[in-house]
């Protein structure tokens, strides 16, 4: 059984998030520079098994493309070309910034802390991987 791995990639930052391997608990990775992104994510397939790759497609409120979905199908094809063997989903993340930043809100960050954007960018992809939980779990 492997786990559930979200990307959340953004030009500069890409937020990461990944399941326990019973696929209950959504947990962040961290954020990493989004020129990285290959290199951690063969390290961390090498130490881990990794059944599905949920990465966040961006779209308008009209459900058109954003100037960051084409970012995000390049991110894909590369991701199939380097991990053929793991299968990648494009979810929805319409919602997931406001809502990650309205966690930290909710949760009491400091204002300071609230603007490390790479911690919204983390709390996205476990927003995207607990949505993807919920919605198909068992």
């Amino acid at each position: 059984m492997g786990r559930i791995l979200a990307i959340d990639y953004g030009k500069k930052r890409t937020g990461l998030a990944v399941t326990d391997p019973l696929k209950i608990i959504a947990s962040g990775l961290g954020a990493i520079p989004s020129h990285e992104l290959v290199p951690y994510l063969k390290k961390y397939l090498a130490a881990e098994a990794v059944e599905l790759i949920l990465i966040g497609l961006p779209r308008n409120l009209d459900g058109s493309a954003t100037d960051a979905t084409a970012l995000v199908e390049e991110c894909v094809r590369i991701l199939h070309k380097h991990f053929p063997q793991v299968p990648i989903k494009k979810v929805d993340e319409r919602f997931t910034s406001k809502m990650a930043f309205q966690s930290m809100l909710d949760s009491g960050l400091k204002k300071k802390d609230r603007q490390q954007k790479g911690l919204v960018d983390e709390i996205s992809a476990t927003i995207l991987l607990q949505e993807y939980l919920q919605y198909h779990a068992g």
